[in-house]
């Protein structure tokens, strides 16, 4: 007990300490690493007024987008540049969103269930309702909104596109309120009509001396960059930008060689023999080219391609070429010809089933016949797309599509369009379900052929890829700052290119293409560091940051050149201004400055152009000056191109007869309420603060 009883005494205070210690290490550990940590990654992809969007949240909005996208797509892919537009229109639909709420908040508006309910089932509804509900005789059928109503409850389907349009619906309501209300705030006063009447009543012709800024060296006149500073501060909003990057780059492209191209034609003349004799030319070309098959038929007028003449006009089986195609070598072979329409209006009604969804096949065809005998019969075509149809892309324009030989449509559907006859309705299966399809009208029946093409890329070998990437990263391991880069440009006689303005959220750039890997680098790189190499296909790219730009006020360097000519144009007028003083006379400011006095007529006060002067709108206000009027010659003005001394001689009035007073109100009131319609969102989102930190994570 005495042993420890003495490791008590003389470590009593150690041990205290390093209990302290380990429980304030777990704390700190806690908040700095744990699940609610204080360092944890920021995921904030963008923030409106104070208003997050999370990456989770945007990243599920973008895959209900795309998931929607798909759905309109023939083969349910989408490329590149359809994902970058879904990103975009999902960040401006949550910047609406965030804007909009925020003003229908703080003014009050809202839109109640009643409301809502009226647009649908009231006395005159929605536009929308009326449109997914109106007969072929262009009425609105309300019996077909109710029976549609009705099954709602055991319809999946209904239910949800009635829940959509609910939504919709309370949306454009709210957007109506809001833009109503604005509108109603808009007022032209009579007085100022009035004025306005005056002020356009005559025109002047006045007497002038002009003294040309031109008359004057810009290399006498000495500016500093403190004016120039001075100048952009004074004029913030000539020269408020918005966040971006500059870069220079030169690209080293992997161009096929004559020997890449030399390859190419050998295995092209290697499958002439087959593409000759082969009957299963659909499956020889799917196999063996890049243009893949295409079962269908092309209007010969509307064909499109190199060679077009010798082509359309062979016999059925004849082979001709090889031809150049852009990167292609290419035979074409002459599989069948026809006459057939080169444009087609169908409407359908599909019962969908099978592995895409919908009812067992049975039932589908069922339907799908007891729907054509109704249809035979005379039922309204449009009613029972509404009811039965399992096509959205169709649904709201009565299952109508406009189609032609090269349109991408199921080929069982397509076939019956064109070779159907018109007024025809023929049940028809794909791989979708059963269609319920009508031939409404068939246009210019005329020939139409059928073409397979063989053709292969010349592409670069892998040698010339090496050769084009070794020269560039020689290039970039010589080139790693802005002078070497610079320099090794020019001894190279390299073609350099510049991207300007470079946004956070750009994918492309010209020149490259898809590049949002180099833009990504520009915005996390510095000033003057030059990339390391890369690769966009067949390109190579080194790049050099010559530029960041933040919001705001546009620096010195990146607006020199014009703040330059507007500054100098000052010191020349203060110059020209302290010549003529205060002139007595015309003659006088002529004499001072050697330059003639001329005349302008039909100088209005509403109009800044004047016809001899060019865009002058001081001197078009001075000519009607009260205080001089006919009697006094102005004092120096400084205008756009030159220093003006004008005097006015007389004043005419104008032929036509002055507008009603109410009536000049309303079109001017009309016209504010106009513009309020294409720019009142963009106001809005100037005056929002908008964080857009998106390309952090894309």
């Amino acid at each position: 007990m005495s042993v420890i009883q003495k490791i008590r005494d003389k470590y009593a205070v150690v041990i205290v300490v390093v209990i302290c210690l380990a429980i304030v290490s777990f704390l700190l550990q806690d908040a700095f690493f744990g699940k609610s940590s204080l360092a944890r990654r920021n995921t904030t992809v963008g923030k409106v007024n104070g208003e997050e969007l999370d990456l989770g949240e945007y990243q599920r909005r973008i895959q209900d987008a795309e998931a929607g996208a798909r759905q309109q797509m023939p083969n349910g892919n989408i490329d590149e540049q359809t994902r970058q537009y879904i990103r975009e229109q999902v960040w401006n639909q949550f910047l609406n969103e965030q804007i909009m709420q925020a003003q229908y908040a703080k003014l009050g508006i809202a839109v109640t269930e009643a409301e809502v309910v009226d647009q649908i089932k009231g006395k005159n509804p929605n536009p929308m309702v009326v449109q997914q509900f109106t007969n072929k005789d262009g009425q609105f059928d309300r019996v077909a909104l109710q029976q549609t109503i009705a099954q709602a409850p055991q319809n999946p389907q209904i239910r949800a596109a009635l829940s959509q349009m609910e939504t919709y619906i309370a949306k454009s309501q709210e957007q109506l309120k809001y833009v109503t209300l604005i509108k109603q705030g808009v007022y032209y006063p009579k007085w100022l009509a009035a004025q306005q009447q005056e002020d356009n009543s005559k025109t002047a012709t006045i007497s002038y001396v002009s003294v040309p800024y031109a008359s004057i060296a810009d290399s006498t006149i000495k500016v500093t960059d403190a004016e120039l500073n001075r100048f952009i501060q004074d004029h913030k909003q000539l020269f408020k930008v918005e966040e971006s990057r500059k870069v220079e780059y030169v690209s080293f492209d992997a161009v096929p060689s004559a020997q890449d191209s030399s390859a190419a034609i050998q295995q092209i003349l290697a499958l002439k023999a087959e593409l000759d004799t082969t009957h299963d030319i659909a499956g020889f070309i799917n196999r063996n080219s890049e243009i893949k098959y295409y079962d269908g038929y092309v209007s010969k007028n509307a064909a499109q391609v190199p060679q077009k003449d010798s082509i359309v006009n062979l016999p059925v089986g004849a082979v001709y070429g090889p031809y150049y195609d852009n990167n292609l070598i290419v035979y074409a072979k002459m599989v069948d010809r026809k006459s057939m329409p080169d444009s087609v209006k169908v409407r359908h009604i599909l019962i969908a089933s099978g592995p895409q969804g919908g009812l067992p096949d049975s039932v589908a065809k069922k339907r799908a016949d007891s729907i054509a005998v109704a249809v035979k019969g005379g039922a309204d075509f449009k009613a029972l797309v509404t009811q039965f149809s399992d096509d959205p892309g169709s649904k709201q324009n009565g299952g109508e599509y406009d189609i032609t030989p090269s349109t991408q449509f199921v080929p069982e559907f397509k076939d019956f369009a064109f070779e159907g006859t018109k007024g025809q309705v023929k049940v028809v299966k794909t791989q979708f379900g059963y269609h319920v399809m009508e031939i409404m009208d068939q246009k210019n029946i005329g020939p139409a052929i059928k073409v397979a093409y063989l053709g292969k890329s010349v592409d670069a070998s892998k040698e010339t890829n090496n050769s084009a990437y070794g020269a560039a990263s020689d290039f970039a391991g010589k080139s790693r700052s802005a002078a070497t880069f610079e320099k090794n440009v020019q001894q190279g006689k390299l073609n350099k290119r510049i991207a300007d303005n470079l946004r956070p959220m750009d994918f492309v750039i010209p020149g490259i293409g898809q590049s949002r890997e180099l833009v990504r680098w520009a915005y996390e790189a510095k000033k003057g560091d030059v990339s390391t190499v890369f690769t966009f296909d067949d390109k190579y790219v080194v790049a050099v940051l010559t530029s960041i730009r933040q919001e705001g006020t546009a620096p010195l360097d990146d607006v020199r050149p014009q703040v330059e000519a507007e500054v100098k144009k000052h010191k020349k007028a203060e110059q020209i201004i302290a010549k003529l003083q205060t002139p007595a006379s015309l003659d006088a400011a002529a004499k001072s400055t050697n330059q003639p006095v001329l005349k302008a007529e039909a100088v209005n006060f509403a109009s800044p152009f004047i016809a001899s002067l060019g865009f002058e709108p001081r001197v078009a206000g001075a000519a009607f000056n009260k205080s001089w009027g006919t009697a006094k010659v102005s004092t120096p003005i400084e205008g756009n191109a030159a220093v003006y001394v004008i005097k006015a001689d007389s004043y005419e009035p104008v032929a036509q007869p002055a507008q009603d007073l109410a009536t000049q109100q309303a079109a001017y009131e009309q016209g504010i309420k106009s513009l309020l319609d294409q720019q009142l969102f963009e106001i809005l989102k100037k005056k929002s603060n908008i964080k857009d930190t998106r390309g952090k994570f894309f």
